[in-house]
């Protein structure tokens, strides 16, 4: 980890925490270099609390909106989880420091930020993050019963078969919403339904396939 960037990172954390109760969540932050995770030519702006582009028309999310999502996942160290959307892999590193990266399961639709993200989280140690080139609708029902899942692009609604491989009692987490985009918290019913709770209106590239 170079650093260089020490201080940008510390910054950041310090301009998120207000947000976060979560100190574990915060500590996360404090050691993924998510300049790593973004173009060359964004690296001056890699701290910056805002979406940069990282190709292919994808985006990484804010730091902020990465950590009250990993914050309202409540994701404990060992729970299986499930990312939709793994872009340049940042999210899938904070959720790895939170829950262990042999935990962390990953589907992208691009092949090429596929590729590029498995690398890098190889590169960074994360090396036990499971990446798959996919549709992300169809989850990754080979790992599946998992804990928690969560979207990181914008979906009509909860895929179906993101929620059948989730567990009862096990919580989703997404943007959902095509014009007006709503970040969503589910838990999952034992009849399958969803009990949700909203958070808010969100900014998400929307979900491919």
């Amino acid at each position: 980890m170079s650093d260089s960037y020490e201080a940008s990172r510390q910054r950041m954390v310090e301009m998120v925490a207000p947000r976060v109760d979560d100190d574990r969540v915060l500590k996360a932050l404090e050691s993924v270099p998510r300049h790593e995770f973004v173009p060359p030519d964004r690296r001056d702006s890699a701290y910056a609390d805002r979406p940069l582009p990282i190709g292919d028309g994808q985006t990484i999310s804010a730091p902020h909106m990465v950590a009250v999502m990993a914050e309202l996942l409540e994701a404990n160290p060992g729970d299986n989880v499930l990312e939709i959307g793994t872009g340049c892999g940042y999210h899938a590193a904070v959720t790895a420091e939170l829950v262990g990266d042999e935990s962390v399961y990953t589907v992208e639709y691009s092949e090429e930020l596929a590729e590029q993200a498995h690398d890098q989280l190889t590169v960074l140690g994360y090396d036990d993050v499971s990446v798959r080139i996919g549709d992300g609708r169809e989850g990754w029902a080979e790992h599946a019963p998992y804990d928690a899942a969560y979207v990181t692009c914008a979906a009509s609604s909860f895929p179906d078969s993101v929620v059948e491989q989730v567990r009862i009692g096990g919580q989703l987490l997404a943007p959902i919403g095509t014009g007006h985009q709503t970040l969503v918290d589910a838990t999952k019913l034992p009849d399958g339904s969803l009990e949700r709770t909203e958070h808010g209106g969100v900014r998400f590239v929307r979900m491919r396939g």
